[in-house]
């Protein structure tokens, strides 16, 4: 029989995204989707088929394990990112004790879970592998998924550290850089960092992989595009998307001069920190291991998902 698979997070940004590319994979599956809300039917040839929906909460342990009975692999991507440090300890740190207790009750056999390289705190960090950075998180939402990731680790499972993620549906980062930029009087000189991002779906297509691959190994991974993108290369992207005609903006800012134009502005700080210093993170296990291809870089995927940021821009 079909393995069953708990997908965690299925309404959101890379989870639904996952339960999609599950859905609709070559070999049958039996999924099982967890979210606060009823997902939207997947879509596409064979989608729908072994599906099954549960609603439940990271904060309601009784739901956690019903969720997970008969369950053979779970893939947590469920998450608390930007609230409040109450609510980030409730569903990153207790929701996911809770959540990976159930599992392993359950006698569930492979346990995948998202995090983030923002565990390591600020960089800079160039060429990084595995093993070679302490965990150092400076926010109460990579503090509380660092505590996250010791349970699912404890119980011999796998995470997934990505650093920036883009693509149709991402309302943080891309979105965020624009913001920073239109408060600035003309483009932003980044300097020379370099960044590792990679695309929504690549990344889900990398968490099933790992769920479903006997190469998976229990540990973390850095899962991002091989190729680091070049500080400018985002930056024009982002400066593509800009509402102000052509030609309008004013001369370059560099990022000493853009902190202190929006000194008093905290998430602008907080941008600009990032952007000026390396995050290049190199682990080449998830191409090599699960037999994906990792496809182009950030200057062709982004095009893909320029209209989508275009719509999103131009209605918020």
């Amino acid at each position: 029989m079909a393995p069953r698979i708990l997908i965690t997070g299925a309404t959101g940004f890379i989870g639904s995204r996952v339960a999609a590319a599950a859905a609709t994979a070559p070999e049958p599956h039996r999924l099982r989707l967890l979210a606060r809300r009823p997902p939207a039917p997947p879509t596409g040839p064979g989608a729908g088929h072994g599906v099954e929906t549960v609603t439940g909460d990271l904060r309601d342990p009784a739901s956690l394990r019903r969720a997970c009975e008969g369950v053979d692999t779970l893939i947590h991507c469920a998450s608390a990112i930007g609230a409040d440090e109450e609510t980030s300890r409730a569903v990153n740190d207790e929701g996911t004790r809770s959540l990976i207790d159930a599992a392993v009750r359950a006698g569930a056999t492979r346990i995948v879970s998202l995090s983030t390289a923002s565990v390591h705190g600020r960089g800079p960090f160039r060429a990084a592998t595995p093993g070679t950075l302490p965990l150092a998180p400076g926010s109460a939402t990579s503090r509380t998924r660092a505590a996250g990731e010791a349970y699912v680790l404890d119980a011999g499972g796998t995470v997934l550290r990505p650093h920036l993620v883009y693509g149709t549906g991402d309302r943080q980062l891309v979105p965020g850089v624009v913001r920073l930029l239109a408060a600035l009087p003309g483009p932003l000189d980044g300097g020379s960092s370099l960044h590792s991002l990679i695309d929504v779906d690549s990344l889900a297509r990398a968490l099933l992989d790992a769920a479903l691959s006997p190469r998976t190994v229990p540990g973390p991974y850095y899962v991002n595009h091989p190729e680091p993108v070049p500080v400018a290369d985002l930056l024009a992207a982002a400066e593509a998307l800009l509402a102000a005609p052509p030609g309008t903006r004013g001369p370059a800012v560099d990022v000493a001069g853009a902190r202190e134009l929006l000194r008093d502005v905290s998430f602008a700080q907080h941008h600009l920190a990032m952007l000026a210093t390396d995050h290049w993170f190199e682990d080449d296990r998830p191409w090599r291991d699960w037999g994906r291809d990792p496809g182009p870089g950030f200057a062709a995927r982004i095009a893909d998902h320029t209209p989508w940021y275009r719509s999103l821009l131009h209605h918020s």
